[in-house]
């Protein structure tokens, strides 16, 4: 075992980072996904990869054939922010016990089980409510979908952590959960996806015959899917980290910690509201000019709930000795251990995967204006693009093994960046399939790999005493700018048009690798 160029010490891990550098792929590269931790994995991702699409490509075809107009349609995708936002809610994950729940399945399985069943009775919800009835339906089926992005993005806290705490101080063991894991997610999507997709158009919805009870018998079958998940969940053992440590306070202390929770939630979003009054609004001709006013709008409305959080505990509402070691602690550990470097990774895990999470908000929407049929989206998109990320998730397992984990990064950043290139030329050559393959499969393999090396990457900076609060944080980060930006893409497709668009997107892509380049320096390179 030949010992990585690069000095662990620069990284501040607690244990080495060591690599094959012999044979390219062996044997006992591929013996590890065999282990009960990475099987595991496989079964949690694809719990975490079933409501995703429900949310978002699934939900936006639904919305666009009951006749919602396309920015409607893609502002549906900050239904999703509850993913962005789940670090201001990850430390009750890690602090509150649930009734009977806890006592019985253990830390983290308890909370598994409880996303699990908030999720399912969320897409019931959205089953029984037509968007095209009315104002205040399309208000209901906005309210569920929140509901199951909060619920499936505290489902995520819960499997990080039991993630991360399965194979604690093991990098090369991290890889590939991480790899497993994207690959369960993704199988996961095909069922809310392509499955979603084929059964809606086998039971007569079309873009030219909107159908609400093809759509409400899909949802409800997705929604039984995912309370079958609960087996599941009963199945997996708890993480030994997560058996080990116990609760560190007392109930009143617990609820007191909910309260302060939703005072700041509340703070929040009355910031929010208030700002998306007071700041100038956004131009569909000036993209960049949108996104730092919605910028400006959420990182506002998150210093104000951060006020009504040090107002409460000034107040007497929760001791400041909890809320420090809740909310404050985790974070000022991860600037203890890296100092002025963690801003700079702060800043990679922001942007590293804009380019294809923004163009992946409007692409069902886009194919489906190029001519493809909800067939066509589910067979090239729901089906050969996610067997396509399901090899990039794999490939990116083994590459890591095999290579330094930055220079993996650099190239999954690459990838993700150029493979927006190809649905230019997919605009401009209209409904062609041979294209239409061949963009969807070159994006999804590198979305997969760049998905798994990510995920170890940002493992290995998580600290074991604060598995779900960091994490967290740092997934919201990943996917928070993003997202926000993504909910604009409509209204950027109307300004400039979808090759204007999707050159945007990947030009987003460029100034990333000179953030790789540039952690790589800090944090491995002697200076």
């Amino acid at each position: 075992m030949a010992q990585s160029r690069y000095n662990p010490a620069h990284f501040n891990l607690p244990y080495p980072i060591t690599m094959k550098t012999t044979a390219f792929f062996t044997r006992e590269h591929f013996a590890p996904y065999f282990d009960r931790r990475a099987l595991t994995m496989l079964f949690l991702g694809f719990a975490a990869g079933l409501p995703g699409q429900l949310i978002f490509a699934t939900l936006g075809l639904w919305l666009q054939e009951a006749g919602i107009e396309r920015k409607m349609v893609t502002m549906f995708s900050w239904a999703g922010l509850g993913y962005s936002f789940k670090f201001v809610w990850s430390p009750l994950v890690d602090t509150l016990v649930l009734p009977y729940l806890t006592k019985s399945l253990g830390r983290r399985r308890s909370w598994l089980l409880a996303s699990q069943i908030m999720m399912a009775t969320s897409v019931c919800v959205m089953a029984f409510t037509d968007p095209s009835h009315s104002a205040a339906s399309l208000t209901t089926m906005a309210l569920a979908a929140v509901c199951l992005g909060f619920s499936s993005a505290t489902q995520d806290i819960a499997i990080d952590a039991y993630r991360i705490e399965s194979a604690p101080n093991d990098i090369a063991l991290q890889s590939i959960i991480s790899s497993t894991y994207v690959m369960g997610y993704r199988f996961g999507m095909i069922l809310t996806g392509a499955g979603s997709l084929k059964l809606a158009d086998w039971l007569g919805s079309t873009q030219q015959n909107y159908q609400y009870g093809a759509w409400q018998t899909t949802y409800i079958v997705m929604a039984i899917i995912i309370a079958a998940c609960t087996l599941g969940t009963l199945w997996a053992k708890e993480p030994p980290v997560a058996a080990e440590q116990q609760n560190r306070f007392p109930t009143r202390d617990n609820v007191r910690l909910v309260l302060m929770f939703i005072l700041s939630v509340l703070g929040l979003v009355f910031a929010y509201r208030f700002l998306g009054d007071v700041l100038p609004a956004g131009n569909k001709k000036a993209p960049l000019f949108t996104f730092l006013m919605e910028s400006t709008r959420l990182m506002g409305s998150l210093a104000v709930a951060a006020l009504v959080g040090w107002v409460s505990v000034q107040v007497g509402v929760v001791r400041k000795e909890v809320a420090l070691k809740t909310w404050v602690e985790p974070v000022t550990d991860f600037f203890h251990r890296y100092g002025k470097r963690a801003l700079l990774l702060l800043a990679l895990i922001g942007l590293y995967r804009i380019s294809d999470v923004v163009a992946g908000v409007i692409s069902n929407v886009f194919y489906a204006e190029l001519g493809f049929s909800k067939d066509d989206i589910a067979n090239a998109v729901k089906t050969f693009g996610v067997i396509m990320s399901i090899m990039g998730g794999l490939l990116g397992g083994l590459l890591a093994q095999r290579f330094a984990v930055m220079k993996m990064m650099m190239l999954g950043a690459i990838l993700a960046a150029a493979s927006n290139l190809l649905f230019i030329v997919l605009a401009n050559s209209g409904k062609d399939f041979a294209i239409f393959y061949f963009a969807v499969g070159i994006d999804n393999l590198a979305g997969g790999l760049a998905s798994s090396i990510f995920i170890a990457f940002l493992s290995s900076l998580t600290n074991i005493r604060f598995s779900a609060v960091q994490y967290a944080l740092f997934s919201s980060m990943m996917t928070l700018l993003p997202k926000v930006l993504g909910g604009y893409s409509g209204a950027i497709v109307d300004g400039i048009g979808y090759s204007g668009f999707f050159g945007f997107t990947a030009a987003l892509g460029v100034p990333i690798l000179g953030l790789i380049w540039w952690a790589e320096q800090a944090l491995f390179r002697k200076s």
